[in-house]
């Protein structure tokens, strides 16, 4: 039983006629006759009563009737449903960020992004970039934005990355406790001196930090060791010490003064990665051009953070090799 069968069905039992069915359906009439002479002989039983005037139901057409439409609207609902989740209007993406992002980047293309398609889900990972490496790599992320450089993440052969920013890592301190930023910046010996708000070890900027202050031979002070983003922000709010943070994290942060750290620069770059053997679907699209949108929207000259973030050159979003 195949549904065009059906559609002919119904069509000639609404109409009454094989011809006027036929019209409508944009079918030769010996072709919907044969369909309907198939039917009735899948069924085991004959479906109209035939004369010169048309066709009427035989009782085993009126308790077919029913239940062809019904299977006909069915048909319609899950094709309404599939192309929802085709297009725009349902659908789920899973994305994964570290921390940092999470509380500066992210936070701009969620909103972006679920203003402009608020019937998508969102379900978001946020981790370190090593695990949300293994997180995609085992199908629980559609993207991943992680980051990359000396202590970043390393990305296995079926996983592809698409550098999206690189971003200087900023000295932060209260700002009600300094003055002005010092134009000169800070060497990493001098920062050595100052007490510190250092992350976890499972952190990428600790291993950032970490590494730098070994190939310099410096021991940093440590004011208090293991917080999480949030809690880093806090203290370093609180004149508790400084922090050593990517640039992006001043969004919309008034509290915070950032100095740049020279001698030696520290910078990292952000990516997109995906698994290069799946399609990505159109919701999983539009979250990269929300991506691609919002890291345009923050490195755009004359920004707050134009002078520590920059965009990656790209020609477009289709760079990104996600369709």
């Amino acid at each position: 039983m195949r549904f065009e069968q059906l559609r002919g069905f119904t069509t000639v039992a609404r109409l009454g006629s094989f011809t006027r069915a036929a019209d409508e359906l944009f079918l030769a009439q010996p072709s919907l006759s044969r369909q309907i002479a198939t039917l009735e002989a899948e069924l085991g039983a004959e479906l109209f009563h035939r004369s010169r005037g048309g066709a009427t139901l035989s009782p085993a057409g009126e308790a077919l009737l029913p239940l062809a439409r019904r299977m006909l609207a069915d048909e319609e609902t899950a094709r309404r449903e599939i192309a929802a989740f085709a297009g725009l209007d349902r659908g789920r993406v899973r994305l994964g960020a570290t921390p940092t992002l999470c509380v500066s980047l992210v936070a701009e293309v969620l909103r972006a992004f679920h203003d402009a398609h608020p019937g998508i889900e969102l379900h978001l990972s946020e981790a370190g970039s090593r695990r949300l490496v293994e997180q995609l790599d085992e199908g629980e992320l559609d993207l991943a934005l992680v980051v990359t450089g000396r202590a970043g993440a390393q990305l296995p052969a079926s996983t592809e990355r698409t550098p999206l920013l690189t971003e200087e890592l900023v000295v932060v301190r209260a700002a009600t406790r300094a003055g002005a930023a010092d134009p000169r910046g800070y060497t990493l010996a001098e920062l050595a001196r100052e007490p510190q708000i250092v992350f976890g070890p499972g952190y990428d900027l600790r291993a950032a930090t970490d590494a730098a202050y070994r190939e310099a031979g410096l021991t940093p002070e440590v004011a208090v060791e293991g917080a999480e983003m949030d809690a880093v922000l806090r203290f370093v709010e609180r004149g508790v010490g400084v922090a050593v943070v990517p640039a992006m994290v001043l969004l919309d942060r008034p509290s915070l003064r950032a100095d740049r750290l020279v001698a030696p620069t520290l910078t990292r770059t952000v990516s997109l990665a995906r698994r290069t053997d799946v399609r990505a679907s159109a919701a999983v699209e539009a979250m990269v051009r929300a991506v691609v949108d919002a890291v345009g929207v923050l490195t755009a000259p004359g920004t707050e953070l134009a002078r520590l973030v920059a965009a990656v050159p790209r020609r477009s979003p289709e760079d990104l090799h996600l369709t």
